[in-house]
């Protein structure tokens, strides 16, 4: 049964997220709980390191991540933190507030997915 670990706002991070991707859950969490871009872009290097390592020390598959964000045009960040999303080629994307074409299909193109809420 397919499980994920909801964004939760102020309470999941990468230690919430790494956990649940090492026992098979998709930890997932919302790019605004990171106060910065800069900050969200560590969140994602410390969460891919930590999921590479799992799999090396273990040889177990970790399950994919996500990533929450808010595609309302109130959100100034939405576009910067969906091309560190591109960047680091975060396997799960779920909008909030909207369903955007272009990021849907940018997502698409690195093979990611996308959920929309």
């Amino acid at each position: 049964m397919p499980l994920i670990s909801a964004p939760m706002f102020l309470v999941s991070g990468p230690e919430l997220v790494i956990e649940a991707c090492k026992a098979g859950i998709v930890g997932t969490f919302p790019a605004l709980n990171e106060r910065s871009s800069e900050g969200f872009e560590s969140w994602l290097v410390q969460i891919r390191e930590a999921l590479d390592s799992f799999e090396t020390e273990t040889g177990k598959k970790a399950a994919p991540f996500g990533v929450n964000l808010i595609v309302h045009h109130t959100n100034p960040r939405v576009q910067a933190d969906l091309e560190l999303c591109i960047k680091h080629k975060v396997p799960l994307i779920i909008t909030s507030l909207g369903a955007v074409k272009d990021l849907v299909d940018a997502v698409h193109a690195y093979g990611g997915w996308c959920f929309m809420m």
